[in-house]
């Protein structure tokens, strides 16, 4: 019998629901202070989150749509770069504004892991800064053994990269660890690490084949809160709030 000893959080859409209200809001901000005449819509984003990361997504749209003038192309870098930056810098102020709430049932069940003796990680592709904010601001009662975010890998999800330095770092075998996520990408990453998989779905991923999760949930659920619904997974007494316990009772059996 296998033990859980981890869980590793996807941060966007996971902890907190970032996505939609946050980062595009942010994207946005950032280029009309530029002078660009771009603005990403809320189904337009969805279809940029299908590349990883902020930075490869303000290229891929200038690319395919342009940023409404000329960018030279020798200047592409160093402007992806600037607007990236500042883009970042207004999200954190977005985040530690308050402004962006917890996803139901998330700071329950970290503290359940805590209080079960498991390692706690955040495994995110977004950038490290805001990672921060949000793991040592927002939830500075949750201890986290570690937040791996950004360029600290050089392949995103869905390559497992990310994943297996949370493995290295912890020194843990993969079926000894629990993965977190909420979208396709992510699921595929946790997957490929070898590792079980629970998907928490928001707005842009509900609609995602997240087929090789183990267990899917539309949240993880509060007692006295929004409850969430089961699409996948058989977990006896299960009644809108996931618990530590039940899956880890789950994948040892």
């Amino acid at each position: 019998m296998t033990k859980i000893k981890a869980i590793f959080f996807d941060q966007d859409g996971v902890i907190i629901d970032t996505e939609r209200d946050g980062h595009r809001v942010s994207f946005n901000e950032t280029f009309k202070e530029f002078g660009y005449d771009v603005e990403w819509d809320v189904d337009y984003y969805h279809e940029l989150l299908q590349i990883p990361g902020g930075k490869e997504r303000m290229k891929y749209h200038l690319q395919k749509r342009g940023f409404g003038k000329p960018v030279a192309e020798e200047e592409v870098d160093d402007l992806i770069k600037a607007l990236h930056k500042r883009k970042t810098t207004l999200f954190i102020e977005l985040i530690e504004s308050g402004k962006l709430p917890l996803r139901p049932g998330i700071h329950r069940f970290m503290q359940e892991g805590m209080a079960a003796g498991l390692v706690l990680g955040v495994c995110t592709t977004s950038n490290e800064r805001a990672a921060h904010a949000i793991a040592y601001n927002i939830l500075k009662d949750v201890q986290f053994e570690f937040v791996l975010a950004g360029d600290i890998v050089s392949k995103k999800k869905p390559d497992p990269e990310i994943y297996n330095l949370a493995l290295e770092k912890t020194g843990l075998k993969p079926e000894e660890c629990l993965v977190i996520e909420d979208s396709h990408n992510g699921v595929l990453a946790g997957k490929a690490a070898g590792m079980h998989v629970v998907a928490t779905t928001n707005h842009y991923t509900e609609k995602e084949d997240l087929s090789a999760a183990d267990i899917i949930v539309s949240c993880l659920g509060d007692p006295d809160g929004e409850r969430g619904v089961m699409t996948k997974g058989d977990l006896p007494g299960y009644d809108g709030v996931l618990h530590v316990a039940q899956l880890m009772k789950y994948f040892a059996d």
